[in-house]
């Protein structure tokens, strides 16, 4: 039998909000059925009006608030809630961290069914804005002027935006001084719907340790009209710069970056470090977007790992070696898997740099590989994984089970799917003993989580 909706279109009803989503929209619910607000806050008491019905929920739009949260802030004026990505820009950082804590909790207990698990109050930053250490922003134009910033949700249409609220700086400074200098030379912003235009996107990263500044002007077309004078405007206006590079995607497609890179001026890469480890960072290398808290976050897998340097290390999912390079400081000997036959070299190349000779890295799928390995007598004695946030693989999952290293450190970027993996590895003979949620990106729903697992 038909469940009946108790609300309907266009309905206005008065709401208490109970919770968060995963997305940071409250939730309130009428005779059980479940309606998510965006911009609610668990504890306000509210007038909703009804935009949207289905089986399971409803979506709703706040009209008005009768009552507010202790932890609701005052954002008048700002356009980040919308359009710059700062979902819970809304909730004081102090609200921010104990949602993204009590998310952790609860999925470890609906998901993984794991109850007793002691689960750490979470790691936040002292400074929870301006971290960001890259950006990669969209061109438009209006009104014959370029205009560069954030998608409005669900559409295509840009905000042009003087400030992001989380990059650093030196990032807002580079996009700014790019969208100007390329309106002074006159050079046109992509047209989408007619696959017309130049410039797409500008893309600014920062060493924050180094202070190196690298540009990326992605563009449709193979040339740039005026291209020594653009790289000489943007020399002049931005001294940090070390890099500006140009890439081409003449695709009609959503990817940002295509398949031609080429240096314009200066070095292919900028440098930066998390704590003693340089790394090399070229216009397409995966590098963490907050270096402070990835150092915290490492600094936590080192101590979950526990390594005495007698350990062989696996490490899967490695990207540019960034975990492989720190744990290698401390183990006997690191093995290190990434699909991406670019970041494997970029991994290699930082190694160098380091003078670390006891780290190695294998292209192809963690999957495959560390199977593979395993049946060649290839063994771990601690294995990590960071894998994307679909999880672990169950091949890989299953393969850790009959391996049986002694410890597993699992590094994620998703609860869900770490409660989902943990399961399976407790139904295979581990323990997780311990979890440390990490906030990596302050002002949006996002929470890095790590967890300490050792065979029973």
């Amino acid at each position: 039998m038909n469940k009946i909706i108790p609300v309907q279109k266009n309905d206005y009803i008065d709401v208490v909000f109970e919770d968060l989503t995963h997305d940071g929209a409250g939730v309130a619910k009428v005779d059980g059925y479940p309606l998510f607000v965006s911009n609610g806050l668990p504890g306000e008491r509210a007038k909703v009006k009804v935009i949207k019905t289905g089986k399971g929920y409803g979506i709703g739009r706040l009209m008005e608030l009768y009552e507010k949260s202790p932890y609701r802030v005052d954002i008048a004026g700002s356009d980040s809630h919308m359009y710059g990505g700062c979902q819970l820009e809304h909730i004081s950082y102090e609200g921010q961290l104990k949602y993204k804590e009590n998310q952790v909790r609860q999925v470890l207990t609906r998901i993984g069914k794991l109850k007793d698990v002691k689960v750490h109050p979470i790691l936040g930053m002292a400074e929870p804005w301006h971290y960001r250490n890259k950006a990669q922003v969209p061109v438009g134009e209006k009104d014959g002027k370029l205009i560069a910033g954030f998608f409005k949700p669900r559409s295509h249409e840009i905000v042009d935006t003087n400030e992001s609220l989380i990059q650093l700086p030196e990032i807002n400074e580079a996009v700014q001084a790019v969208k100007e200098i390329c309106n002074e030379l006159g050079i046109a912003a992509y047209q989408e719907e007619t696959h017309k235009g130049v410039l797409r996107h500008i893309m600014a990263r920062f060493g924050k340790q180094t202070g190196e500044l690298m540009v990326v002007i992605i563009t449709r077309t193979a040339d740039i009209s005026q291209k020594n004078k653009l790289v000489e405007a943007i020399r002049a206006r931005l001294p940090k710069v070390k890099s500006i590079v140009h890439n081409v995607n003449s695709k009609r497609t959503n990817v940002i970056l295509g398949e031609k890179t080429t240096v314009l001026w200066g070095n292919e890469v900028i440098y930066d470090y998390i704590g003693d480890v340089k790394f090399a960072i070229s216009a397409l290398s995966f590098y963490q977007v907050n270096p402070v808290q990835t150092k915290v976050l490492y600094d936590k897998a080192l101590e979950y790992a526990d390594l005495s340097g007698e350990e062989n290390v696996i490490d899967a999912y490695c990207g540019i070696g960034t975990i492989s390079l720190f744990l290698a400081q401390k183990a006997k000997k690191v093995f290190g898997v990434e699909i991406v036959p670019e970041a494997i070299e970029d991994a290699k190349r930082n190694a160098a740099i380091n003078e670390i000779l006891n780290a190695e890295f294998a292209v192809g799928e963690a999957e495959v590989v560390i199977p593979k390995w395993y049946k060649e007598g290839n063994t771990a004695d601690v294995l990590v994984v960071d894998p994307p946030r679909k999880g672990c693989d169950e091949a890989l999952l299953q393969t850790i089970i009959e391996m049986k290293p002694k410890k597993v450190v699992y590094v994620s970027c998703n609860p869900a799917t770490l409660a989902r993996d943990l399961r399976v590895l407790e139904d295979g003979g581990y323990k997780t003993v311990e979890v440390q949620p990490v906030d990596m990106f302050p002002q949006t729903t996002h929470v890095e989580v790590i967890a300490k697992i050792e065979l029973r």
